[in-house]
């Protein structure tokens, strides 16, 4: 798997305290202790996840005195939206088909055709 970081990263996220942990790293670095708070793990059950998610490379640990404070790192999740995005194109079309699907059902002209209805 080190050889395909896009999946390192989905295996990370794939771990619902592992986001939580991401989540709160949004607002600013902080140590295992402060991680592990609202969790209801130990220490070292939050490490072992640390553990993973900066293997993915999601966060960093740095040095300040006797504490590792952990920093978020986004760029595999930009790797991830940029994935995502390929997507894009098949559910805007499957959102155009719904809507045309309900709007037939509802007996109304399609949204497209309401404007030029008015223009004439």
């Amino acid at each position: 798997m080190a050889d395909d970081p896009l999946s390192t990263t989905f295996a990370a996220l794939a771990d619902p305290t592992r986001r939580a942990i991401l989540a709160r790293l949004t607002e600013g670095p902080a140590t295992v202790k402060e991680l592990s708070a609202p969790l209801p793990m130990s220490g070292p059950a939050v490490s072992k996840h640390l553990k993973v998610l900066e293997r993915a490379g999601l966060i960093t640990r740095g040095r300040d005195a006797q504490w590792r404070p952990c920093e978020l790192s986004a760029e595999p999740l930009r790797e991830v939206a940029e994935w995502a995005e390929g997507f894009r194109g098949f559910w805007d079309a499957s959102y155009r088909k719904l809507d045309a699907y309900l709007v037939g059902l509802a007996g109304e002209a399609p949204p497209e055709q309401k404007g030029q209805l008015r223009a004439q």
